[in-house]
């Protein structure tokens, strides 16, 4: 049996997980990554995208994050997300509302760096859509 440790997946709305598990697999800004326990210490910025928690049952748990940090330590792993919601709890009318929003934002960006990180993400968010949400 694999070592298990401590998880949270937090948002500003509130705590969606707060258990033991034996891995987390985070969409990372610079890539996928999965969080074993003994994890060296590491704090990540993570993009729009699936979380995936297997727990100590077994059971495998999927959330959707759009953006925040990941705070990892051997003992634990701490996930906030500036908002998140169960795969199953995510559709169409979430993604759309959420593109919008980025869309009005990048239309109002003060600078060009500025426009190009929203449009970033807007391309993310997009791609996640479609992977979710197919057709």
């Amino acid at each position: 049996m694999a070592d298990s440790f401590d998880f949270e997946l937090v948002s500003p709305e509130r705590l969606l997980v707060s258990e033991k598990v034996t891995e987390v697999i985070i969409p990372a800004t610079l890539g996928e990554m999965t969080v074993l326990a003994k994890h060296a210490p590491t704090m990540t910025t993570i993009k729009p995208g699936v979380l995936t928690v297997k727990l100590v049952s077994g059971q495998v748990k999927k959330y959707v994050v759009f953006g925040g940090f990941a705070d990892i330590l051997p003992s634990g792993c701490t996930v906030l997300a500036e908002s998140a919601v169960a795969q199953e709890d995510a559709n169409r009318d979430l993604f759309q509302q959420r593109i919008e929003a980025l869309r009005a934002d990048i239309s109002d960006a003060p600078t060009d760096e500025h426009r190009t990180k929203l449009e970033h993400m807007l391309a993310e968010l997009t791609h996640l859509n479609h992977s979710i949400l197919p057709g």
